[in-house]
């Protein structure tokens, strides 16, 4: 079953909302070495329950927005526009990431719908590494 498996916090201020939830939270936070200027977010130890996110520039997308996990984007994309969904931009790949694209549920809700990339032994790429956060 596809389940939430990233957030995306949006931030006039990328590096104050960061010191803002260190501070706070505890959240272990580091700039991601991608084409944008992205936030990867850690909000607890893997054996906990919860899911990890990211703080981006508000100009990128003024809105806090969950992913959901699929296994395959074309079929969930099919699913989502039956339902009444609609998507607000075409699917793009991320390398390192995998194939995704926001939509609009029939409740105005924005939400990204993402099939993870995996790597050559069939396991998700991880959007997070491991020895960032030591």
């Amino acid at each position: 079953m596809p389940r939430v498996i990233h957030f995306e916090i949006p931030a006039d201020d990328p590096e104050r909302a960061v010191k803002f939830y260190e501070e706070v939270f505890g959240w272990k936070i580091e700039k991601w070495d991608g084409p944008f200027d992205y936030w990867l977010v850690r909000t607890g130890e893997e054996d906990e329950p919860g899911i990890n996110g990211a703080i981006h520039s508000r100009e990128m997308s003024p809105i806090v927005k969950n992913a959901i996990g699929v296994d395959s984007f074309g079929e969930y994309a099919e699913k989502i526009k039956k339902a009444g969904g609609k998507f607000l931009m075409e699917k793009e790949t991320l390398p390192g990431v995998g194939a995704m694209a926001a939509f609009e549920d029939t409740e105005g809700n924005v939400s990204v719908l993402i099939e993870p990339e995996k790597d050559t032994e069939g396991n998700v790429s991880v959007l997070i590494e491991p020895e960032m956060m030591d």
